[in-house]
């Protein structure tokens, strides 16, 4: 499968469905929190390492909170809600500057981590779709255009 990014687009965010619960039914609890174990590992050496936990402990209480809000939006058990409470992505996200280039290195790792599932495409298709609409409203901050200065003398 191919796996095509979404260009950002900061008007008319297209609607957010829920991926196909046969992903978590096939890859099960287990296999949700290994994806995002691999997710959240390559995040951690990617150049927007710095939106993630420093310290070990917490970064692995992230990709446990990750894993958790997958397993839940999928029909799963609600871990996210009992831990947490209701999930308000965006306002979570707040503090953190997602920029449209920090969405798309996010959505790079998943596309790594996915290509080594084996699934029917029409899943694997309906949880990649979900990313990309959710990723579009987890950007929170516009793009720096770098400004020039000219000096004439």
């Amino acid at each position: 499968m191919t796996f095509e990014i979404i260009p950002y687009q900061n008007t008319n965010l297209p609607e957010v469905q829920l991926p196909d619960k046969e992903f978590l039914n096939q890859l099960g609890e287990s296999g949700i929190r290994k994806l995002s174990n691999d997710h959240y590992n390559l995040l951690r050496k990617s150049e927007i390492n710095n939106l993630f936990p420093e310290d070990d402990i917490e970064f692995e209480k992230a990709k446990l909170r990750s894993s958790d809000f997958l397993i839940q939006i999928m029909g799963g058990r609600p871990y996210f809600n009992e831990n947490r409470g209701k999930p308000m992505l965006a306002q979570r996200h707040a503090p953190f500057k997602i920029t449209p280039k920090a969405r798309l290195t996010w959505l790079e790792c998943y596309s790594e981590v996915l290509k080594k599932i084996d699934l029917e495409e029409e899943i694997m298709s309906s949880f990649w779709k979900y990313l990309n609409m959710l990723s579009m409203r987890m950007v929170n901050t516009p793009e720096i255009q770098q400004e020039f200065t000219f000096n004439f003398k």
